[in-house]
């Protein structure tokens, strides 16, 4: 007789029903009706709200420095999440600790706080301004701004998968005669290009959609330094309710573009990381 399967959690039709109507209530329904409120404009006064030149630039703005952050957030958030699971100095736990404070603190506090300190006046602010460089109020500032609150994605992500990499790989590999960048090239990297992938896709993310933090830096110049959630905003205090949503429409499709060609190039990675092991 075939011993039945347990399962810890209730079976598959059970798990999938929940997880569908989840998925369903909480996201497909509301970004459902940004598409069936922008639905209402036609199709000629969407292209016309949407490729306007404040619009445009302001996303162009969004998903530049965006990107950039990421970017700024991939390679020192690795670099930082290296430092704290390979090596042991006074103060580690309370780095670590701090690296999770942009999750806790209210994103206008941080705007706030990081205006005062990059403005011409402000501690950083001031020496940057000696040297010809204004921070406060320009697309500078909006990118400081974003690697704020997208560092912790990359550090969290990557960090337990060197705690948990096994090291007698590196070891097998130093005794091969490998030389240190090769094994960190041919043996660590590989290993972590998946969840630094999330990690920059995530702190992607949440730069394009962030406004708290932003709002003060950037100094809401129009065709300078106004962000699109800015525009959104804009447009839902003017009651122009399907042209935030149009704004938002166009938003969406870019991110989500974005996220699957991540998830490709995760997907092909691991793929190789398999082939080659």
């Amino acid at each position: 007789m075939r011993k039945k399967r347990q399962y810890i959690l209730p079976g598959f039709g059970i798990s999938l029903g929940f997880t569908t109507a989840y998925l369903s209530l909480f996201i497909l329904l509301p970004l459902s009706m940004i598409v069936v409120k922008t639905s209402d404009l036609g199709w000629g006064r969407f292209i016309e709200i949407v490729t306007s030149d404040r619009i445009v630039a302001a996303y162009k703005l969004s998903f530049g420095t965006a990107f950039i952050a990421a970017v700024i957030n991939a390679i020192f958030g690795f670099l930082l999440a290296w430092v704290l699971v390979r090596y042991q100095f006074p103060g580690k736990r309370i780095i670590d600790g701090l690296i999770d404070l942009p999750f806790a603190l209210p994103t206008a506090v941080a705007g706030i706080a990081l205006t005062s300190l990059y403005a011409k006046n402000g501690w950083i602010g001031k020496w940057l301004a000696e040297l010809g460089i204004k921070a406060a109020f320009t697309p500078l500032g909006i990118t400081i701004a974003l690697t704020f609150i997208g560092l912790p994605f990359v550090v969290r992500m990557v960090q337990p998968v060197l705690h948990n990499m096994d090291k007698e790989l590196e070891e097998a590999a130093s005794s091969l005669g490998a030389s240190k960048w090769r094994i960190f090239r041919k043996v660590i990297f590989p290993e972590t290009v998946p969840a630094l992938l999330t990690g920059f896709s995530l702190a992607f993310a949440r730069g394009v959609g962030e406004y708290g933090s932003v709002v003060f830096i950037s100094g809401n110049m129009p065709m300078k330094t106004e962000i699109a959630p800015l525009l959104i905003m804009t447009k839902l205090e003017q009651y122009d309710y399907a042209g935030a949503t149009a704004i938002a429409t166009v938003m969406l499709g870019i991110s989500l573009l974005f996220l699957l060609l991540i998830n490709v190039i995760q997907a092909r990675s691991r793929r190789y990381e398999e082939e080659a092991s």
